[in-house]
């Protein structure tokens, strides 16, 4: 009986554990970090195809094992200059949810990849309210590391497909914002 009740909770703690588990990477110089359930993989910078009458920060598309997957960069969606490509610039394949619950991988630019990390929930703290470099609707929290802090990104919001599609229809619409995407 005491085995039985014990399983659950051995159970609860792995998937406890795998939550807090955060792939680190580095932007402007700045670290940040995504859930690693949202990662599906690391690839190499390159083979893009660039989509005409896309938001600026919207480098291109891929093509994934048969799959149109968009590249997003992710220093531009921030509102920051685009990220000059290096050797060490990868794309990292998320899985992002839609308003309808389907799922969508989308890539996403990185200056480079740094580690997995796992941070404990007692080291996460709140996104600030103001002074913060990006919307604070993109952050789920702060995460403490070594006596510095991590951006933990809410994936979902960052790469919301919807309000994505929402910027490319507007960009095709409005004159003046496509003349700042040529820019």
């Amino acid at each position: 009986m005491s085995q039985a009740n014990t399983m659950p909770v051995i159970a609860g703690q792995a998937k406890t554990e795998e939550e807090q588990q955060y792939l680190t990477f580095l932007l402007s110089g700045e670290m940040f970090a995504i859930g690693i359930l949202n990662i599906k993989e690391i690839i190499e910078y390159g083979s893009l195809t660039e989509v005409p009458m896309m938001p600026g920060f919207i480098r291109g598309v891929i093509n994934l094992r048969g799959s149109v997957v968009p590249v997003v960069d992710l220093s531009a969606r921030f509102g920051r200059n685009r990220t000059e490509v290096s050797r060490r610039t990868c794309i990292v394949i998320i899985e992002v949810k839609n308003s309808d619950e389907s799922k969508q991988d989308i890539g996403v630019m990185v200056d480079s990849v740094s580690e997995v990390l796992e941070i404990p929930r007692s080291e996460i703290e709140p996104p600030p309210a103001f002074g913060a470099k990006i919307r604070v609707d993109f952050i789920h929290g702060m995460g403490k590391v070594a006596g510095k802090f991590v951006i933990i990104l809410n994936a979902d919001k960052v790469l919301s497909v919807d309000e994505l599609s929402l910027l490319g229809q507007a960009v095709g619409t409005m004159p003046e914002l496509q003349a700042g995407v040529a820019a």
